[in-house]
């Protein structure tokens, strides 16, 4: 199913301060004892729940940029996640609009390949433009309930982009140079992946739940990626 494509070059995103991230953490976790409790029934139910305030956060901290997204809105739409965020589409100022379900997640040593499904896109020109976007998201004439065949003729495609056809698109994370390059991320996906696997990612009560299943039968890779 994969399909092989050029890569597009990726500006280094800026890297966060550890301190300041756990400051914020502490923050949080002291507004939202709640959290703690969560977090016990999720270890015990082998599930981990990230809060979409974290997300909210990354994207407002990484909202900078000239070419970043704007006005970025993170909500649940369970089992999915709704994304909502102003874009600069080849010159044209547009107001995206989608939700994103993750059906298949395949994390391995040699790959973070996630597949997702697109629903309910909807693109909005904001503002008065002569680009060739405009002139095809105001005529109505890109059909928006195949997501996945308009990111397939995207002229510059991302590195992480592995496939994507009719409402699917298959990105593969270990594709971005910085982490696969990254020698603690490699051991890290050698000691876990064989003895942790992820059943489903869905979201419920403003969180995106992470749900995993053990693989006892892993173990003994995972001691010996452990002592490499």
């Amino acid at each position: 199913m994969a399909t092989n494509v050029g890569r597009a070059n990726v500006a280094p995103m800026p890297k966060p301060n550890p301190r300041e991230l756990l400051n914020k953490a502490g923050h949080y976790l002291r507004a939202h004892p709640e959290e703690v409790v969560r977090v016990v029934r999720g270890a015990l139910g082998m599930r981990f729940g990230i809060p979409l305030d974290a997300l909210r956060y990354v994207a407002k901290e990484f909202s900078g940029g000239k070419k970043a997204p704007k006005d970025v809105v993170i909500e649940p739409a369970p089992p999915g996640l709704r994304l909502a965020a102003s874009v600069d589409a080849m010159g044209a100022a547009v107001r995206a609009s989608l939700v994103i379900f993750v059906e298949e997640l395949h994390v391995s040593a040699d790959e973070l390949r996630v597949v997702v499904r697109v629903a309910d896109l909807t693109l909005k020109v904001l503002e008065k433009s002569d680009s060739p976007v405009a002139a095809l998201i105001n005529s109505g004439a890109l059909d928006l309930s195949k997501p996945g065949n308009l990111v397939a003729f995207m002229p510059k495609k991302p590195a992480l982009l592995v496939d994507a056809k009719d409402d699917r698109i298959v990105i593969d994370l270990l594709k971005i140079p910085q982490p696969a390059s990254n020698p603690r991320i490699r051991k890290v996906l050698r000691v876990t992946t064989p003895v942790v696997g992820v059943r489903a990612i869905r979201t419920r009560d403003d969180h995106l739940d992470v749900h995993l299943k053990p693989m006892l039968s892993g173990l003994r890779s995972a001691l010996a990626a452990a002592r490499d």
